[in-house]
Formats: C-alpha cells, sequence, structure tokens
C-alpha cells in the first residue's frame, strides 16, 4: 500500500482491552466523497511530510476506510442534564486507530459521522455538513488560544441528504475524523460502575495510567494521584474556557475526557459580551451548561467520577484530593486573565485587583469580550508606559470604572521596566488573537457554502484563525 495514512505503525492500546470495552463495527459506505477539510498541520506530530500525502491518501483513509484494522464502537455510560443514561456509547463514531506522535504521545483517530452502531439507538449515524465545519472551527479556534483541546484532522463531504430539526432541511452530510489524546471518557468508567464491575475499572484505571499517566507508573500510590492530577487538569480547562470566553453547551459525563482534553464540540459558542448566564445549547432550557456554570460543573463532573472509582479507590482519598479543585482553578484562571492582558510576572496582589477590574469593566460595559483583548493588542504602544489617559484612547467603552480600570493598568505597566514592554506586546500578540468565530461569524462563511458551494470564505476564516 502507498497510501502513508494505511503505513502508519497503528498501535493497539484499545483493543488489546478487550471486548468488555467495545464493540467492532463497520463503517457506513457513502456516495460522494470530497475532501473539504485536511488538516496538514498535523502531519508533522505523526512524521509525515504534508507534500507527500495526497488528496486521494485522505479520502481512502477517512473517506472510504480502507485498511484492515478493527473500527472500535467504545463504550459508556453518563449523565446528561444530570440524570445518569446508560443507553449511550459511540453511536456515529468509532475509534479508527492511535499512533503514536513524535512527541511521544499516543493520540487517537476518531470518527463522527460515519455510519451506524450498536449504541446509534434511532439516530443515523450521520453527521451534518454545517455541524463538522463547526467542529472543525471549534479545534482550530481553542488551539490558537492555548486551550487544550482535540483538532478536526479531516472533513469529508459524503453525498447524503440529512434530516435534522435544528438546521434546514434537508442538509447536507459529512463524515469528521477527530485527533485527540484519548476518547476515554468519564462516563467509560461510569458504565463500569453500573455494571458494578470493579475489575474492569481496574483494568481501565492500569491502562489510562499506563498510556496516558506513564510518569506515575512507577509511584507508590498511581491510582489516587492520577485523579489528583485529573483534577488539576481539569481546573485548568475550565479556566481556559473561561479565558477564551469559550462556552462548550454541553457539559455532559460522556463529553469528558480523563486527559482532561476539551473534545466532542455541538452547539457550542464563543460569547460576544461578558455573560456568566449566557448558555449555548438552545435545549439548556435552565441554563445548566452556562458559560458561568462551567467551573462547578466540571468539579461536579470530578465529584461524579468518585463513584466508580471509590469501587477500588478509598472514597475519603478521592474526596480530600477534589478539595483542591476549587484553588487550582483560581490560579490558573488569575493567570490566564492577566496573560491576555499582557503581563506574565505581576504581584499576586496587583494580579488579582487587574483581573477584577477587567472583568468588572467587561460586565459593566458590554463590549464585545474577543474584540476588548484584539484591540488592546493591537493599539498597544510604548506611550501607555508614561501616559495612562492614551491607554485605549480611542476606544467608544462607555463604563463608569474605565478610568479605574485604566489606571490600575497603568500601574502594572509601571511595575514593568521599559525593556520588558517588547515581552507585554508578545504576550498580548500569543493569546489574543484578532478573530474569534462567534456565531454570526460562522453563520457568515456557512451561507456562501450552502448557495454557493463557495469554501474560499471557510479557508479565509481558518487562515485569519491560525495567523
Amino acid at each position: 500500500m502507498t497510501n502513508p495514512f494505511l503505513n502508519l505503525e497503528y498501535e493497539t492500546a484499545m483493543e488489546n482491552l478487550g471486548d468488555s470495552y467495545y464493540e467492532e463495527v463497520s463503517p457506513a459506505e457513502f456516495s460522494q466523497h470530497i475532501l473539504r477539510f485536511a488538516n496538514d498541520d498535523l502531519l508533522p506530530v505523526i512524521g509525515l511530510d504534508k507534500n507527500a500525502v495526497k488528496e486521494n491518501d485522505w479520502i481512502e483513509a477517512f473517506g472510504k476506510f480502507q485498511g484492515i484494522r478493527p473500527f472500535l464502537a467504545l463504550k459508556y455510560h453518563g449523565y446528561q442534564f444530570g440524570a445518569y443514561n446508560p443507553q449511550l456509547g459511540d453511536g456515529r463514531g468509532f475509534l479508527y486507530g492511535q499512533i503514536r506522535g513524535n512527541n511521544g504521545i499516543l493520540y487517537d483517530f476518531g470518527t463522527k459521522g460515519s455510519g451506524r452502531t450498536p449504541y446509534s439507538r434511532t439516530a443515523d449515524g450521520r453527521l451534518t455538513l454545517k455541524g463538522g465545519i463547526r467542529e472543525v472551527i471549534a479545534g482550530e479556534a481553542l488551539h490558537r488560544q492555548g486551550v487544550n483541546t482535540s483538532r478536526c484532522f479531516s472533513l469529508i463531504e459524503t453525498g447524503e441528504s440529512l434530516w435534522r430539526g435544528d438546521e434546514p432541511s434537508p442538509t447536507r452530510s459529512s463524515v469528521m475524523v477527530r485527533f485527540s489524546q484519548s476518547h476515554i471518557r468519564f462516563g467509560t468508567f461510569e458504565r463500569l460502575h453500573y455494571l458494578q464491575r470493579p475489575d474492569l475499572i481496574k483494568n481501565l484505571l492500569d491502562h489510562v495510567i499506563y498510556y496516558y499517566y506513564p510518569h506515575l507508573t512507577t509511584s507508590e500510590n498511581p491510582y489516587i494521584e492520577f485523579y489528583s492530577e485529573l483534577v488539576e487538569r481539569v481546573a485548568l480547562l475550565a479556566a481556559q474556557w473561561m479565558a477564551a470566553g469559550f462556552c462548550h453547551g454541553v457539559l455532559n459525563t460522556d463529553n469528558m475526557s480523563i486527559t482532561g482534553e476539551s473534545f466532542d464540540y455541538g452547539p457550542y459558542a464563543f460569547i460576544n459580551t461578558y455573560d456568566l448566564f449566557f448558555t449555548a445549547a438552545y435545549f439548556d432550557y435552565g441554563g445548566r451548561y452556562s458559560y458561568g456554570n462551567q467551573p462547578l460543573i466540571c468539579q461536579w463532573n470530578l465529584e461524579l467520577l468518585q463513584k466508580p472509582l471509590s469501587l477500588v479507590i478509598p472514597h475519603q482519598d478521592l474526596q480530600e484530593v477534589l478539595t483542591n479543585y476549587n484553588q487550582y482553578y483560581e490560579e490558573f484562571y488569575q493567570g490566564l486573565m492577566v496573560k491576555k492582558l499582557g503581563f506574565n510576572n505581576l504581584p499576586d496582589n496587583l494580579t488579582k485587583k487587574l483581573v477584577t477590574e477587567t472583568v468588572n469593566l467587561l460586565k459593566e460595559s458590554q463590549v464585545s469580550y474577543s474584540q476588548f483583548f484584539a484591540d488592546l493588542t493591537s493599539q498597544f504602544n510604548y506611550g501607555w508606559h508614561e501616559n495612562d489617559s492614551l491607554i485605549l484612547e480611542n476606544s467608544d467603552i462607555n463604563s463608569s470604572n474605565f478610568d479605574t480600570w485604566k489606571k490600575l493598568y497603568h500601574q502594572a505597566l509601571e511595575n514593568c521596566v521599559r525593556e520588558e514592554l517588547d515581552n507585554i506586546k508578545n504576550t498580548l500578540n500569543q493569546y489574543n488573537p484578532q478573530i474569534v468565530p462567534i456565531r454570526n461569524i460562522i453563520e457568515e462563511i456557512w451561507q456562501p457554502i450552502t448557495t454557493d458551494d463557495n469554501w474560499q470564505p471557510f479557508h479565509d476564516l481558518l487562515a485569519k484563525i491560525r495567523s
């Protein structure tokens, strides 16, 4: 086989666990295969040169699913909007394969929209083209902002007409491949608790530690240290979402990864203005997964994970570890927000004051969340160090505490010597993209696709996001 994707050295980590954790499935056959997105940026991670990969290689591997590997639909349950649901599992995707990156990390290729599985229930196992486009954009935009996220590897239009209640139908279809660290979820463990199988929980814990927390394999108590590190990773992820102004939308436990990685994007949204009550999912009537609830929901999901883990780990130890979550979150959030303001090292008391005043300013003024930081980045100049009246002097921010914020920001600048101002500008550029794909921007690039099959605005948006 000359297809470089088919010649990769795939590992059998999940397969070796046994069929208590998955069921082998076959992919759907599609009438059409049009490559709409290929993530060339990820090819070097798996040791491939983009010049050696042809368009048909993507289609053969990730549209027609050629090859001899077993495809595994993973088994899991989960708490959905607070209620336990044992009728879950991979219903429109499967684990295509696992590959070791040249950085030593094991990665998954996971499909979405690849057809029905035993867990599809009444669904068709397909993915709309718009849903695939949205997930491409989410992964790239979050990656640009430094969020620990899965990313789309490929998106192929498949030529079927789909009927959906939340999109004008019939709508176009696609199959996507996600590139992530793991598709093992909190809900993978929760299913084993439901089945009362501590033996399978222990096997899965050993697997997770060996492949995803290998530094803990020689620890005296690797199980509790795994949970401790997971608590810290999830606290960081929640802080990254909040700093990025991102609302995941559906933080059920089956959408929480055991690596602390953000994945499985459905009705997500980036906030327009700072609004803790903003809700991304139209069906989240009570605002359970609102933007401001995300840190608490992540903590609650970690607490629910204690149920299966307590079959092999003392419950008291798990509870004690989780008490660190709030401290982790606050430290991470403060650190990320102060970086969005351009600073790497400020006294703790000044950091807290500056972040608090920034949030107050954003909340009171209701200016664009992303544009505020983009303007701070594009307008930054050395004169700000000398005169606080020059800070965002062209801004039309209407807030009673704008002057207070400017004086505090100037104080932070004065805390730095003039030679450090270049570092501030670099930090601003690193943490604040000039464009964030809020909903109306995504709609603007979707419209020409539906009316004229014009994909240029989509590719232009990705280029701007990545730049």
